[in-house]
């Protein structure tokens, strides 16, 4: 029996901003308010980015998770440093590229996955500003082809 996925949070900007060269799906390690906060959909992943210090570890940086309305004196920081779970061919192949390819790591979306939170993460390429304006023109042709066959 296939688990059922749900969207928590989706990173809209990135896909503007960058070019996805490639995805991967990694578990998070979050604590008790951050899950209760995630699963109330209480997150944004705008500025969020991919530490890797090592190509033995990622740390989720500058997602913002909001405290939980019903936390106590316990309740997690909201912009705190989260470390993901990938295994080691995919931080080795994701540091590899990092360091000598100059491409960055972006999350994408934050899912549920069963009873886990997941997160995907994209290895990106920037964008430049008349990349930008030229897959403005693309989706828009596109949106207007749509248009045309629907109302034909």
């Amino acid at each position: 029996m296939a688990q059922q996925t749900s969207t928590i949070a989706k990173n809209r900007k990135a896909l503007h901003e960058y070019e996805v060269l490639e995805r991967f799906v990694a578990g998070i390690a979050l604590r008790g308010t951050e899950v209760k906060s995630c699963r109330a959909g209480r997150l944004n992943l705008k500025d969020g980015w991919v530490d890797l210090p090592s190509d033995s570890r990622a740390v989720l940086r500058q997602v913002h998770i909001s405290e939980y309305s019903h936390g106590n004196i316990y309740n997690h920081e909201t912009q705190r440093p989260r470390q993901l779970l990938l295994k080691k061919n995919e931080l080795k192949r994701l540091y590899v590229a990092v360091t000598q390819k100059t491409l960055t790591v972006i999350p994408l979306k934050f899912f549920i996955k069963g009873q886990f939170i997941k997160v995907e993460i994209a290895l990106a390429r920037g964008r430049k500003s008349y990349d930008k304006r030229e897959r403005a023109k693309q989706l828009d042709a596109e949106r207007e082809i749509e248009r045309s066959i629907a109302n034909f």
